[in-house]
Parts: structure tokens; C-alpha cells; sequence
């Protein structure tokens, strides 16, 4: 029960900090390992300055930030790189199709639907675009 009320919290929390997080250059992370290291490293924080409190609309964001110097340093850091990875993974989901134009015109042009498209990006050996390569890797399809 614990475990779902954390995961439950950490996508709660990890759609609030988004908008308070610059983007930066690092390896991404998928959404459910966001989740999961959010509730691990930040867990007893939460537990401990937030309990009680409701899911949603911002309110633990509220809370930890409200609480910001009595957060751990494990949990500070390691809220600023998952939030770093996510929007780097979300900034890469957003211009993949621009930043691969070429690329798909080249190879995918008789492909339909946007997941073929993709699908047909990654299964191709050719392309040889680094940032549509680049923007591939860190949308987490390879």
C-alpha cells in the first residue's frame, strides 16, 4: 500500500516539477524509472514533511518546496537530475519529427502513422544524421 501511495505520489510530484526544471544534458530515463528513484531518494521526505498531505495539484511540490531546507541533499540531487532527463526525454519527444526530417523524407517517406515512423527511424542502419540520431537515443527508442 505504502509502495502504491509513493509510486502514485512520485508520477503526482514528477508532473509538477517538470515545469520548474531547465533542461540539461544527460543520459534520459524512462518515465516509470523517474517514478520509481523519485520514490526511493525522496520517500522519506515525503513521508516525513508531507504526510497527510493530498495527491495532486502541486501539493507535495508545495510541500517540499514550502520544506526546502529540511529536504535531504540525496533527495535535492536527485530530484535535479530526473527532472533534467525528463525534459530532456520530453524536449527530444517534441522535435524528433523536425530534427529528423531529412532523415525521414530519405528513408520512411512511404511510411504512414506517426509509431511507423518511428519505428522505421529506428530499425534503419542509414541514418546518418547525429542529431536525429542523438534526438532517437535520448527519446529512449534505442
Amino acid at each position: 500500500m505504502m509502495i502504491d501511495r509513493l509510486g502514485i505520489f512520485a508520477g503526482a510530484a514528477l508532473a509538477g516539477f517538470l515545469a520548474l526544471t531547465g533542461v540539461g544534458r544527460a543520459d534520459t530515463m524512462s518515465y516509470a524509472d523517474a517514478v520509481t528513484t523519485l520514490a526511493k531518494e525522496c520517500g522519506p521526505d515525503i513521508k516525513k514533511l508531507c504526510n497527510g498531505e493530498n495527491l495532486g495539484n502541486g501539493r507535495i511540490q508545495a510541500c517540499l518546496e514550502k520544506n526546502a531546507s529540511k529536504v535531504s541533499p540525496t533527495c535535492t540531487a536527485t530530484l535535479g537530475s530526473v527532472m533534467s532527463s525528463i525534459a530532456q526525454r520530453q524536449e527530444a519527444q517534441a522535435s524528433v519529427f523536425k530534427v529528423c526530417q531529412h532523415d525521414i523524407s530519405q528513408y520512411c517517406n512511404s511510411v504512414k502513422g506517426d509509431g511507423n515512423i518511428l519505428s522505421c527511424l529506428v530499425e534503419t542502419k542509414r541514418v546518418d544524421n547525429k542529431g536525429c540520431n542523438q534526438a532517437i537515443t535520448d527519446v529512449g527508442w534505442r
